[in-house]
């Protein structure tokens, strides 16, 4: 266990900040699955609006930095490309 006061301060911060960020990465997740579930129902009307919806948020964790850039960026492009071809 930690030994300084600055440790145990570090401990305490990355508990708090690990809480936040699977709740932002959860939310990101939620986002997505109803922009796989408009797809899968055929809907491309829904499918473009969850995709609007969804983009601000995936953009956001990657300023949050709980997700890359690049990451963020492949799987916009293959959703993008999934609701294309509906």
């Amino acid at each position: 266990m930690a030994n300084h006061k600055s440790a145990e301060k570090r401990i305490r911060q990355t508990e708090r900040r690990t809480v936040v960020n699977r709740n932002r990465v959860s939310r990101i997740r939620t986002f997505v699955k109803k922009v796989e579930a408009a797809i899968e129902s055929g809907d491309k009307t829904a499918a473009a609006e969850a995709f609007k919806a969804a983009q601000p948020e995936m953009h956001r964790g990657v300023t949050k930095g709980v997700l890359q850039k690049n990451t963020v960026a492949r799987k916009l492009s293959r959703l993008s490309g999934r609701i294309k071809a509906l």
